[in-house]
């Protein structure tokens, strides 16, 4: 059932790049902030909020932080009024893109995201235009080093994953939407720390890229996710790991 899957290895690897450029803190906050707002300020009653809350200390952010966060999205301390929004397009090779935004500007987001598409030779499409391409899931990441496929396999699956699948050196918990709060609580409840849990967009097909064609497509990437606005960037290029931005 499991297999390689370079596609959340190279999620992986971005995302690793991302808090070292400091910008990771800001989009956890204003996820929290978000997640509260939708379902309460209480992590035990509100499943989003819980999971948001947990990828927050896994990355070492401070509790102060946390429960500033949290207070501003249930409204005892003021905060800006952030939406949620998903911008389409395409990159360098016809490379499908998605991009999700929480931002307090719409207007602001906009502008910037189709900057960034023109600038870095690709294009913002409209609504759907790329949308069908991908498939929503949960995805759980987990440490190779803490758990042997097998067991990760019986602990997953009895809690109701899809898949779990090898993305280098870690593990990658497939779920349906609706199911990833509670996998992500059985797996936590059998005493496995997680990397990181969210809701993805996993393309169902892929790309394949080189060169300076990956080149130009990694940049695009980056510079989307440069921007404080953006929270998740979904490609679905294939790009040989030899190719990858060095960490």
């Amino acid at each position: 059932m499991s297999g390689h899957n370079k596609w959340s290895s190279i999620k992986h690897k971005k995302g690793a790049a991302d808090a070292k450029r400091g910008k990771l803190f800001t989009k956890l906050i204003k996820e929290i902030t978000i997640a509260a707002k939708a379902g309460g300020g209480d992590p035990n009653g509100n499943p989003r909020l819980r999971t948001a809350v947990q990828n927050a200390r896994a990355a070492s952010m401070p509790v102060d932080n946390i429960t500033r966060a949290i207070k501003k999205g249930t409204g005892e301390l003021e905060g800006e009024a952030f939406e949620e929004m998903t911008y389409e397009g395409y990159g360098p090779g016809g490379v499908a893109i998605m991009v999700d935004v929480t931002t307090d500007n719409k207007n602001r987001s906009v502008s910037e995201i189709r900057r960034v598409f023109s600038k870095a030779g690709g294009n913002m499409g409209e609504a759907g235009c790329v949308g069908w391409m991908f498939e929503k899931k949960g995805q759980i990441t987990i440490k190779k080093e803490l758990v042997t496929e097998e067991k990760l396999m019986e602990i997953a699956l009895d809690a109701g994953a899809e898949d779990v699948v090898d993305s280098g050196d870690f593990w990658q918990v497939l779920t349906k939407p609706a199911d990833l709060y509670a996998v992500n609580d059985s797996i936590q409840k059998a005493g496995l720390a997680i990397e990181e849990s969210l809701l993805s967009r996993v393309p169902q097909n892929t790309i394949k890229v080189e060169g300076r064609v990956a080149e130009q497509v990694m940049k695009l990437i980056e510079a989307l996710e440069d921007n404080d606005d953006v929270s998740n960037v979904y490609d679905n290029s294939d790009i040989d790991p030899a190719d990858m931005p060095k960490e």
